[in-house]
């Protein structure tokens, strides 16, 4: 199973919680950072601050090797 979905509330101050299956699917820890993604059309992505820095160090990685080449 590689597909999910959750719900979750806005509380009162604008926050929601991640339902506790997502955050162990996702290994989601209490202090962790989030990134969240947004498009007016497509709505809101979220993701690991520590995933999506390691997806961009890989990009760029992989774009200086082209430049080389």
């Amino acid at each position: 199973k590689e597909k999910f979905i959750w719900t979750a509330k806005v509380g009162d101050k604008g926050q929601i919680v991640i339902p506790k299956e997502a955050r162990e699917v996702f290994g989601i820890k209490s202090g962790d950072s989030l990134i969240l993604f947004g498009d007016i059309k497509k709505g809101i992505a979220i993701s690991k601050y520590d995933n999506y820095l390691a997806f961009m160090e890989e990009i760029f990685e992989n774009g200086d090797k082209q430049d080389n080449q």
